[in-house]
């Protein structure tokens, strides 16, 4: 895959936003009329695309009749020891940036707290937190496999 749009209400929240996951801005652009970019990290890119005139997104992770896509997922499992650790590091960076920048960033919402989870022959690692435009993420972290000791 070359990457994943994502429409945003304010671009220059947004780059903040995933410029603390780790992302980093590789080109700007215009897409004929609104600022745009793209950014890499996490073993991925990312488009955002301002939006003129934002309409609130639908609720995507709390309403269980949206169709649609759902959200974006990274795999931490090279990058991290456990998510709860990195979870509440985040959290307290994105509560300081908030503190010394607040037109920039909000504190993190956190979506769902880390659990496990069994999916195939896999146990996760699973956390969810919303973007700067309330836009649900899913970090993920293999625990191990199945029936192994």
């Amino acid at each position: 895959m070359h990457h994943a749009s994502i429409r945003t209400a304010d671009i220059h929240r947004a780059i903040a936003f995933y410029q603390q996951l780790g992302f980093k801005v590789k080109e700007r652009f215009t897409t004929g009329y609104t600022l745009a970019c793209w950014m890499e990290g996490l073993g991925g890119r990312i488009e955002l695309i301002q939006i003129p005139e934002p309409k609130p997104p639908p609720d995507a992770f709390g309403d269980e009749h949206y169709v649609g896509y759902y959200h974006l997922s990274f795999n931490l499992s090279d990058r991290v020891t456990d998510l709860p650790t990195w979870l509440k590091d985040l959290q307290n960076s994105f509560s300081d940036a908030a503190k010394s920048n607040p037109e920039l960033f909000q504190p993190l919402k956190v979506l769902l707290e880390p659990t496990q989870q069994i999916i195939g022959d896999r146990v996760y690692e699973v956390a969810f937190i919303a973007d700067s435009d309330s836009l649900p993420l899913e970090f993920i972290r293999v625990l191990g496999i199945v029936g192994e000791n």
